[in-house]
């Protein structure tokens, strides 16, 4: 187990409370020395808990098995690991394809926590959901840390103070999360999804939800997700928006599309309406933004807007992360040890298979590295 080569993360793949799961499941367990410090657990607590500590990180992958590094390991990492290991952990392989496909190069196995099924006996894997549930909760805090104003409703004898009015858009983990942590704090809270589905959801944590005239058949993929959509649909939803926003003094934006840039749902034009003052934290800056101003880990200000590209929530939550994180993790390997490390005896284990025996195994992974012609490209007669 080691960290992330890059500094700014701060979260460590296994937490000392875990590590007894993983040597009953057979597992031998080594830490770089330090890994935990940011997290929150000194080398002696690993120590105690029975891992042993290493002090060259080099070493320590090139004897290694099986690799978890939080969240993915770098080009420097694959290089040090013996042809055969195998690496675990939120690898992002469809937008890091190119990734995946150097880890199949090198002879090494990988599994994405991003691959788990969405189904009930995987939850306790979920790595990704785990994630986004924090993600949501810091976008609220942070959003009302920026705000020049409190969320809540006040009556004093020096007046009323009307309640913040936040926006979320993408009712997916993040999205909920969001939505209660506003609510907690005192906030009117409306939001928005192009799944009807999730409007229960939302309305049970009293929200608003927000509907717009739009035509969203078949809009949902098998495993939950929202499909990519047309650009005379996006145009249309950003219009219908722009009023929703404008009255808006927090925009939490969480929307994601599986293997797909996020859409963009809110452009400067939209910006512009919005009331001076007023916050927008985009959770999809990382994978290309909901907000065109958005980028990542840095804050723009338009239009007297302040735009937040909020790409680090769960490193600055590290402990619990962390925890969460480590838990998801040594479930994964218990999982895998009781099918004999092999993948094809469990749903779960196989489709979080992104690469072994030196090739890409993930349809998903494959269409990124070699997309398919749209109908007609290429045929000079279509």
């Amino acid at each position: 187990m080691a960290p992330a080569a890059d500094d700014s993360e701060r979260r460590v793949a296994i937490v000392p409370g875990d590590v007894g799961m993983l040597l009953d499941s057979g597992y031998e367990v080594s830490v770089l020395s330090g890994a935990g410090e940011r997290a929150g657990h000194a080398d002696a607590e690993y120590r105690s808990a029975g891992a042993a500590i290493a002090a060259d990180r080099g070493q320590l992958l090139a004897g290694a098995a099986v690799a978890a590094i939080a969240p993915y390991p770098d080009e420097g990492d694959l290089a040090a690991l013996p042809a055969g290991a195998t690496v675990v952990g939120l690898l992002d392989p469809i937008a890091r394809a190119g990734h995946v496909a150097a880890i199949a190069e090198r002879g090494l196995r990988a599994f994405a926590f991003e691959m788990v099924p969405r189904i009930s006996r995987a939850q306790s894997l979920d790595a990704l959901s785990a994630m986004a549930t924090l993600a949501g909760y810091k976008a609220v805090l942070v959003a009302a840390n920026r705000l020049p104003q409190i969320f809540p409703l006040l009556m004093t004898a020096a007046g009323t103070l009307a309640p913040a009015k936040v926006t979320v858009l993408g009712v997916g983990v993040a999205g909920l999360q969001a939505i209660a942590t506003a609510r907690r704090l005192g906030a009117r809270v409306s939001a928005y999804d192009v799944r009807e589905e999730v409007r229960e959801q939302v309305e049970s944590l009293g929200a608003q939800f927000i509907e717009l005239d739009l035509d969203v058949a078949g809009i949902q993929t098998a495993g939950g997700y929202a499909r990519d959509q047309s650009a005379e649909f996006l145009r249309r939803q950003r219009e219908q928006l722009g009023a929703v926003l404008a009255d808006a003094d927090v925009v939490i934006t969480a929307a994601l599309v599986a293997g797909a840039r996020a859409p963009v749902l809110v452009t400067d034009e939209m910006l512009a309406k919005m009331q001076p003052g007023s916050v927008l934290i985009d959770l999809a800056a990382a994978k290309g933004g909901n907000c065109a101003a958005s980028a990542p880990g840095q804050t723009v200000d338009r239009a007297g807007v302040a735009v937040v590209g909020l790409s680090d929530a769960e490193s600055q939550l590290a402990a619990h992360a962390s925890q969460m994180y480590s838990r998801n993790l040594a479930r994964f390997l218990a999982l895998l040890a009781e099918c004999g490390d092999d993948p094809s005896k469990d749903e779960i284990l196989a489709e979080s298979l992104v690469a072994a025996e030196g090739s890409v195994r993930s349809r998903m992974v494959l269409e990124q590295l070699c997309p398919q012609p749209s109908p007609g490209e290429g045929d000079p007669d279509a």
